[in-house]
């Protein structure tokens, strides 16, 4: 009886020591944030005004963001002024459709946007890429079913080499993360250097990236008779993302989805394909 009774207080003592270092743990990592928070207070992600939390936009910054919803073309994902009924199709995805399954992007490419995208890819900001990729993840529903491989479009070797890192790769990262889905960063190749995207017509972009990716063979492996949920930042006249498609389809992926932080599009939707089938706009800051 008296062992019964020894054994008690022990058993309890044992079961508070982990609780009470969770606890202290918790308490040091908030006074830890709050110390930092003091020193280098959280700024917006766009202009950098201070915001109370780390990781977001001011209420000015996101009153502007566009994030896209239904109406939307059932194939490229463009939004519509006017609700049509379901599974309507865009006179762009009628008149030229597609190598890719679907196509889906987070937001509308307006001021907003167009600055987070300029600083992950050109001030070396790879803080926004879980903000950004949390926000896409939002809009992949109708791209998940069928558990499809995740993977970025690649950039050439030696423009990953200047930049350091692969802004489609830490977007998929966090999209598969968030879906629980494989992420293959390699998967694809960039076979050839290609020219900045920038002030070229659609028809230039695509003779730009044609037959400038290629499957590696670990990725061909990967992607035979699945489907391939292909990520990227931005989607402006799907030159680039039809060329990824492509090089996924002669590796024998079932289907191939698209996924983009942005969508290069008119934001009341009336005019979409008019605005993007003139050209494309000369300060898009885009180098697919």
């Amino acid at each position: 009886m008296a062992d019964a009774q020894d054994t008690t207080p022990r058993t309890n003592s044992a079961r508070i020591r982990p609780v009470l270092a969770a606890r202290i743990a918790r308490f040091a990592r908030t006074a830890g944030r709050f110390a930092l928070d003091l020193a280098v207070p959280p700024a917006c992600l766009s202009c950098d005004e201070r915001v109370l939390e780390p990781g977001a936009l001011c209420p000015a910054c996101w009153q502007k963001l566009r994030f896209i919803a239904k109406p939307h073309c059932a194939i490229l994902g463009t939004p519509f002024a006017f609700d049509l009924g379901p599974g309507i199709i865009s006179a762009r995805a009628i008149a030229s459709p597609p190598p890719f399954a679907m196509a889906r992007a987070a937001v509308l490419y307006d001021e907003i946007a167009r600055k987070l995208v300029a600083r992950q890819k050109y001030e070396d900001r790879p803080d926004l890429a879980p903000v950004l990729g949390r926000w896409m993840a939002g809009m992949a529903d109708d791209l998940i079913a069928g558990n499809p491989l995740v993977v970025p479009v690649p950039l050439h070797r030696w423009r990953l080499l200047r930049r350091r890192y692969n802004q489609a790769a830490l977007l998929a990262r966090h999209v598969a993360a968030q879906h629980q889905l494989e992420f293959q960063p390699m998967a694809l190749s960039r076979i050839r250097p290609t020219g900045q995207q920038v002030g070229l017509t659609r028809r230039e972009r695509a003779d730009n990236v044609r037959g400038a990716f290629r499957a590696t063979p670990q990725g061909a492996m990967l992607m035979s008779g699945r489907p391939v949920l292909l990520i990227d930042d931005v989607f402006t006249t799907g030159a680039t993302m039809e060329a990824a498609t492509r090089a996924c389809l002669r590796a024998g992926a079932a289907k191939v989805l698209v996924l983009t932080f942005a969508l290069v599009s008119d934001p009341l939707g009336s005019a979409a394909e008019g605005v993007i089938s003139q050209g494309d706009p000369d300060d898009l800051p885009i180098d697919l």
